[in-house]
């Protein structure tokens, strides 16, 4: 199919994800033909450096031979099958070697096929666990503001961007939503790199005042992807872990977006030394490659589950490709990689290059921050400097940032006012510097 074809028939029936239509009679669908270690390659033969990881997915590059290998060898075996009463080898080894890894005692995998749908497991799981431990009253969940955990009606409810939530508002559980940390915008005046999480007081009151009546508490840590790419520190996790066990409270990571090196180590969770009873897990587990999700929690709430049938404990929750084989060998062969190519290795001399980018951004007028957490980062564009005051976001200006940057060979799509960078870890220097300068340009361009 010619690309004038390919992009005729996708207007006519295709709905694309999270963005308005109308837009591509401005821009219409850029075809893509194959991928190329970090880069994406269109019909036309355009290359463009994928420095979003293809929605935060992407670990280690496309068409990556290790992780084609692994999927077609478990594809001549059998590429599904039902696995409520069945296993398979690949599920056995990602379970084990999940719990192995994982921070603290979490040691019990149950498997999904996304991220929403990991989320949707973890909430059902907390508030069951309390309905069969005798604490019927905790039934609700403590979210932070502008918190980003999915598009179904439970993610939703604990989600904190309005942008995503406002309209179903009437169709979502209650919650209690507490104000989070703002490091650009700090009210209490403090660096992130040098407080106390002064900002936590907000979570201590709203659990103090109502623990009773909540299960757990659901957060990013370290970085809220959709709302900005927030970076906070890992003290805020450590009072966290600390208020959740002096209340009898679980603790929700979803570490979805953050978890397989993002942060420079395999888990969030490790900057703060501290581990949850619930642990969500997708996008980078297969390397980009295949759907799948886990949630790993302990042997605690499992065991709150663990009784005879007639008893009606059991968690049942389904997927009709729950344990999917495919996508549990390509996510083993994920471990392998990071094992014997040691990725998190080579990742400071990574980390150091974007480091040095902070001061030629930060010198730019209408550039309020540039923030990093390992091998993510963003600009965060305002119209005021002096008062950090953000572009109205009718503006756009993220988005004439991701224009140019499509010109000069790049994928960099932005969040509002902030151009993030979230690229797949085994970019090499020169390529991760050229992304760098094209954002730079592109922020210069848009803003003067």
């Amino acid at each position: 199919m010619n690309t004038a074809d390919l992009i005729a028939l996708d207007r006519k029936h295709v709905w694309h994800p999270c963005m308005q239509e109308k837009d591509f009679e401005d821009q219409p669908p850029i075809p893509i033909e194959r991928g190329e270690g970090v880069y994406l390659i269109g019909t036309d033969g355009q290359r463009y450096i994928d420095g979003v990881s293809s929605w935060w997915v992407n670990l280690f590059g496309h068409n990556n031979p290790r992780l084609n290998k692994a999927l077609r060898e478990q594809s001549e075996k059998i590429s599904h099958h039902i696995f409520t009463t069945f296993t398979h080898e690949p599920g056995v080894e990602l379970a084990t070697r999940l719990a192995e890894l994982t921070p603290g005692d979490l040691s019990r995998v149950f498997f999904a096929d996304n991220g929403s749908s990991a989320i949707e497991a973890a909430l059902k799981m907390s508030f069951q666990y309390w309905q069969q431990v005798g604490k019927p009253r905790k039934t609700r969940f403590v979210s932070i503001t502008e918190a980003y955990h999915g598009e179904t009606v439970g993610c939703l409810s604990v989600s904190g961007c309005d942008l995503y939530k406002e309209i179903y508002k009437p169709m979502l559980m209650d919650g209690f939503q507490v104000q989070g940390p703002d490091c650009f915008r700090c009210p209490y005046k403090q660096h992130r790199d040098s407080c106390n999480a002064e900002c936590f007081e907000n979570m201590e009151q709203t659990v103090a005042e109502h623990h009773d009546q909540i299960a757990g508490v659901i957060i990013e840590p370290l970085i809220q992807g959709a709302a900005g790419m927030r970076v906070y520190p890992p003290v805020y996790l450590e009072k966290l872990r600390a208020l959740c066990d002096a209340f009898g409270i679980h603790y929700i990571a979803d570490e979805i977006a953050v978890g397989f090196g993002r942060t420079g180590t395999l888990f969030a969770n490790e900057h703060a030394g501290v581990a949850p009873d619930l642990m969500c897990l997708s996008k980078g587990i297969t390397g980009g490659t295949m759907p799948l999700s886990v949630v790993i929690t302990t042997d605690t709430i499992y065991d709150a589950f663990y009784d005879d049938y007639a008893t009606l404990k059991a968690f049942l929750h389904s997927h009709s490709y729950s344990g999917n084989t495919l996508a549990c060998a390509v996510a083993v062969e994920t471990l392998n990689i990071f094992r014997d190519e040691k990725i998190l290795e080579q990742l400071p001399a990574k980390m150091a290059l974007i480091e040095d980018y902070r001061e030629r951004f930060e010198a730019l007028a209408h550039v309020g921050e540039m923030r990093r957490c390992g091998m993510v980062a963003a600009v965060e564009l305002v119209e005021d400097k002096t008062t950090n005051a953000p572009y109205p976001w009718q503006q756009r200006k993220g988005l004439e940032v991701y224009k140019h940057a499509l010109k000069q060979g790049a994928l960099l799509r932005p969040l509002g006012n902030v151009v993030y960078f979230m690229p797949p870890l085994t970019i090499q220097k020169a390529e991760l510097a050229r992304l760098l300068d094209i954002a730079l340009e592109g922020v210069i361009q848009t803003t003067t």
